[in-house]
């Protein structure tokens, strides 16, 4: 392999470091409306009037539109595989609004200002009613937060509007509370997770127009074009033939982008006046109305030996959906697959989950997908049950962790092919020094050195649901096109894709072009999400190169007029050394687009059965003050199992993002509401996440598995690497002040005041 498994520089690079205009920003037609949204101040309310008559005479004001405007068709942002798990309980506008900032009305005008100044004489009237904000409190609560008789759901996945029951779910492997009865220990807990924003650089943007043959042209930073198709076309209510999605370059998205945050709005005015039309949320809008991680309280009970052999894991998860149910069916099934798979040898085991409504934001996707809270949840009673028994939590992680060739019956019953947690295991305590530094020292200034660990898993894509397509073409002169549907969010997988054709085609990378996404033109691909890329898209990619290689041969053999048995062909030239013949590809190339061949391309599509999980091991080192309860992670090991490395580069970047992203979860991000249900946290001022000056080292290290199923071995990367760093910091004040927190995040004045108490 020359491109595989080598730090190849991302295709975009030059253009996205020297500020070409590439993202959706750069690229809004100059005389495009201007849109805004009138947001609603109340976190639950009916409008009982609205008037826009002063608003609709402000010079440059082309249009406003409110609930009476817009279709009545309930549909889903979430941006899933049809039929979407997730309820269809959203309207474009409605009159029930069930969340501090729910859009009230759309002001479309020819200037920023022309159209924020027609947002404030916009007058409305509410029937504020009583929010229902603590999810703890929302089932069977007599507040609905979806009373309508025409919500619905496309799958069964548990719902009862009417009981504020966005999803329900049991699953059971053995029998949890005989086994339970039967340990020697038993550690309980309960844990909190706070939402977390994505906060990607780029905040939600969108353009829309009329093309020049009358069809709707949408251009959005989205991880999932096809599926924003569809969307548009539910809330819009036409058809999807009338609509064209583009992808530019994104500016991050870490799950955010995989729902329909911006789009429809630009593209009902588009529809409404015949103009061009642009959105470009704030970054207090993103903030307050995006699709954040979401809230949830877990209860664990795990049984061992006094050996520290676990036997049974109960997890019970409640999840608070917001006022709408995007992912909400989808992220708490992962809270359960995702962490007590992590152990092999269980007897028993049993993951119970609700997800509510309340009159908060909704929420969505965001990198770890429901998984990020139940390994926090489960490696942190792990992490107990060792303190309990006097192990070395290395030691009974070790003892219990699932291995290579195991069923793993809580993982959707498939089988581990690959698994390197063993050696990742290993790598880390080597790279951190854990038999020294554990469990902790005392310096000279009173600070608390110490070290904490956690392991996690994840998956590659969405077993048997979604699916990977390309189409590559052979051009004149000998270069290939990748044409891809799926999307480059800045984690480089168009590089990635060109790395595999690359080597599939014995052919320089930079004989690969990469086109993004273009519903009329790329082939179908439902997105980068769930860590698909890589192991689905990528596994399109090595069959359809074959298909092409095996084209090529076939023309240039009959070019040379020799049977395609007894010709080769090397990524230059197709040849035949018992003939002593041979053609360039180059030579290919050009009589496929003369007449006297046909054009050469291959399409081929890939869903996978299973979903082979990537595996890590994190090791946090932490410097607590235990005057302030200041902490700072001083140093950060992780180990990472996906299968074949295909990019070093960028696995490594994508692997320290995650981990950066981990720690502002643990230690940082704190969403808060006000008693009315404002959220107050809505500018970086109020909402912390850690920069580069707030984390000291982060090293990585790879040990590499090879999943038989994936492209060249590979496994995914993208979402594993943000699920250690909350356990295993929480880990490390364990065993820094021999006391355990159990809601995230943990904030310095906790830390002080806990010791104090402790103290007294």
């Amino acid at each position: 392999m020359s491109f595989v498994n080598a730090p190849i520089r991302k295709k975009d690079a030059m253009s996205l470091v020297t500020g070409k205009p590439v993202y959706t920003g750069d690229l809004v037609p100059q005389n495009a409306l201007v849109v805004k949204l009138l947001r609603s101040p109340h976190a639950n309310a009916m409008i009982e009037s609205i008037n826009t008559a002063a608003a609709m005479k402000v010079p440059g004001v082309c249009c406003i539109l409110t609930w009476q405007d817009v279709p009545d068709a309930r549909f889903t942002t979430a941006g899933q595989t049809y039929p979407e798990p997730s309820p269809y309980d959203r309207l474009i506008l409605d009159r029930h609004l069930r969340c501090y900032g729910d859009p009230v009305a759309i002001v479309a005008a020819e200037t920023e200002q022309a159209a924020e100044k027609a947002l404030r004489l916009i007058k409305v009237q509410y029937q504020v009613m009583e929010p229902l904000l603590d999810f703890t409190k929302a089932k069977d609560n007599p507040i609905l937060v979806h009373p309508e008789e025409n919500f619905r759901t496309l799958c069964n996945v548990g719902t009862d509007n009417k009981r504020n029951l966005c999803s329900t779910d049991c699953f059971e492997v053995g029998d949890v509370e005989s086994v339970l009865a039967s340990c020697e220990v038993v550690c309980e807990r309960t844990f909190l997770t706070k939402a977390n924003n994505q906060a990607m650089m780029e905040t939600f943007r969108t353009f829309s127009h009329i093309d020049e043959y009358g069809r709707l042209t949408v251009v959005s930073s989205t991880q999932v074009p096809f599926h924003v198709r569809r969307i548009l076309s539910n809330a819009l209510q036409i058809p999807k033939s009338q609509i064209r999605v583009i992808k530019p370059r994104i500016g991050g998205g870490f799950g955010a982008k995989q729902s329909v945050v911006s789009e429809i709005f630009p593209a009902i005015v588009t529809l409404k006046t015949g103009r061009a039309a642009s959105l470009i949320y704030t970054r207090e809008e993103s903030m307050t109305n995006g699709s954040p991680r979401h809230q949830m309280q877990m209860k664990v009970r795990i049984g061992a030996n006094r050996d520290g052999i676990i036997r049974a894991i109960d997890l019970y998860a409640l999840s608070n959906a917001g006022a709408y149910g995007d992912h909400g069916p989808t992220t708490i099934g992962l809270v359960g697959h995702k962490s007590l798979s992590l152990y092999g040898g269980l007897e028993a085991a049993r993951f119970d989950c609700e997800v509510v409504y309340t009159n908060t934001m909704g929420g969505g996707a965001y990198r770890g997908y429901g998984a990020t809270q139940g390994i926090f949840a489960v490696e942190s009673t792990v992490s107990e049950l060792a303190a309990k028994l006097g192990i070395d939590p290395c030691v009974i992680r070790e003892k219990n962790m699932v291995a290579q060739g195991q069923h793993m019956p809580t993982y959707y019953n498939e089988p581990c092919n690959s698994c390197a947690l063993d050696r990742c295991m290993a790598k880390a305590k080597e790279m951190m020094d854990w038999d020294h530094k554990y469990p902790r020292r005392v310096l000279e200034n009173g600070h608390i050195r110490s070290v904490g660990v956690a392991m996690a898993m994840q998956g590659s894509g969405i077993s048997g649901v979604d699916i990977g397509s390309v189409e590559i073409r052979l051009n004149d002169d000998g270069f290939y096109t990748l044409m891809v549907g799926c999307t480059d969010m800045g984690t480089g997988c168009d590089t990635i894709l060109a790395q595999m054709a690359a080597d599939c085609l014995d052919c320089d990378i930079d004989h690969i072009a990469v086109r993004g996404v273009d519903t009329d033109q790329s082939p179908y691909d439902t997105g980068s999400y769930a860590s698909a890329t890589t192991y689905v898209t990528g596994m399109a990619v090595v069959k359809a190169c074959q298909s092409l290689r095996d084209k090529i041969l076939t023309a240039g053999a009959s070019m040379l007029g020799i049977p395609a048995e007894e010709a080769e062909f090397d990524g230059s030239r197709v040849f035949s050394p018992k003939a002593g013949k041979e053609i360039s590809l180059s030579a290919i190339g050009y009589a496929s687009y003369d007449g006297h061949n046909r054009c050469i391309s291959a399409y081929e599509s890939h869903s996978s059965p299973i979903s082979p999980p990537p595996f890590m091991v994190g090791m946090a080192e932490i410097d607590l003050d235990p005057e302030t309860g200041k902490v700072e992670v001083v140093d950060y090991v992780g180990a990472v199992d996906c299968g074949t490395v295909i990019n070093t580069n960028l696995a490594r970047v994508q692997t320290e993002g995650g981990i950066v992203q981990g720690i502002g979860m643990a230690l940082y991000e704190d969403i808060q509401y006000s008693p009315s249900g404002k959220m107050e946290n809505n500018s970086f001022l109020q909402y912390k996440i850690p920069s580069r000056l707030d984390v000291g080292k982060i090293r990585i290290e790879f040990e590499s598995s090879y999943e038989p199923t994936g492209p060249f071995g590979a496994k995914s990367i993208g979402e594993l690497v943000i699920n250690t760093p909350a356990p295993a910091i929480m880990n490390a004040l364990y065993n820094a002040t021999g006391l355990f927190f159990d809601t995230l995040p943990v904030r310095s004045e906790d830390i002080a005041m806990a010791l104090l108490d402790k103290k007294a």
